[in-house]
């Protein structure tokens, strides 16, 4: 019986949303199991241990950045960051999908205040010392995906 992987896919989430179906369907496509916080149920633990938890099951992480930082924990990290350098320091195969034209994302998905957009290009440069790809739209990156 061949093995179908499980993906862990990461990014922000109210601005990635059709970003993210579109990943979904790819994964789907290639007979992967897509993992992600929007399919989890609810459960006692805390979602940082549930999360530490799914990406340790899964096979590969796959991050998805677009023009917004996300949400941030006390100590100033994005969620989105922690996910990633989590599945960093374990080891798990990485590939990260970047804007290949960040000016082209609608103003209303990205930052605008100018110290979440420079954690995002740190993040950015941070996320380029693994495996990239460049998208340039939703449409696009299903098909980025699957290659």
């Amino acid at each position: 019986m061949d093995k179908r992987y499980q993906v862990f896919v990461s990014s922000t989430f109210e601005d990635l949303q059709e970003e993210r179906k579109e990943v979904m369907q790819a994964l789907l496509e290639l007979d992967c199991i897509p993992a992600g916080m929007e399919l989890f149920p609810a459960s006692n633990d805390d979602q940082w241990t549930l999360i530490k938890r799914v990406i340790d099951d899964c096979d590969y992480y796959l991050l998805i950045i677009g023009g917004r930082y996300g949400s941030i924990n006390e100590n100033g990290i994005s969620y989105t960051q922690m996910e990633f350098e989590y599945a960093l320091e374990t080891g798990k195969p990485i590939i990260s999908f970047l804007p290949k034209s960040p000016a082209n994302i609608p103003s209303g998905k990205c930052d605008n205040d100018p110290a979440k957009q420079e954690e995002l290009e740190e993040f950015k440069e941070l996320a380029k010392k693994k495996l990239i790809k460049y998208w340039e739209g939703p449409e696009n990156l299903g098909s980025v995906v699957s290659l």
